[in-house]
């Protein structure tokens, strides 16, 4: 016979005045949800291009989010309107 079993303690977010811990899991849903939705992502920028490219300069915030919204709708085809 198969049994269900129930956890004895169900994990939440800390709330907001317990500290780091639910800050760090709200970004970490911020973070999936401009994943999703394909915003840029400058963290994940910076980190590859000092990884990957460290004799590169790196772009400020603004001119990353610049180049991002120029590449992205400069394209033909690539808007649904």
């Amino acid at each position: 016979m198969m049994h269900d079993t129930v956890p004895s303690r169900v994990d939440a977010p800390e709330p907001a005045s317990h500290g780091s811990g639910f800050r760090a899991t709200v970004g970490r849903v911020l973070r999936t949800v401009r994943t999703i939705i394909g915003a840029p992502d400058y963290d994940r920028y910076v980190h590859h291009m000092r990884t990957h490219h460290p004799d590169c300069t790196l772009a400020s915030r603004d001119e990353f989010m610049q180049q991002r919204l120029e590449s992205r709708y400069s394209r033909p085809g690539s808007r649904c309107c």
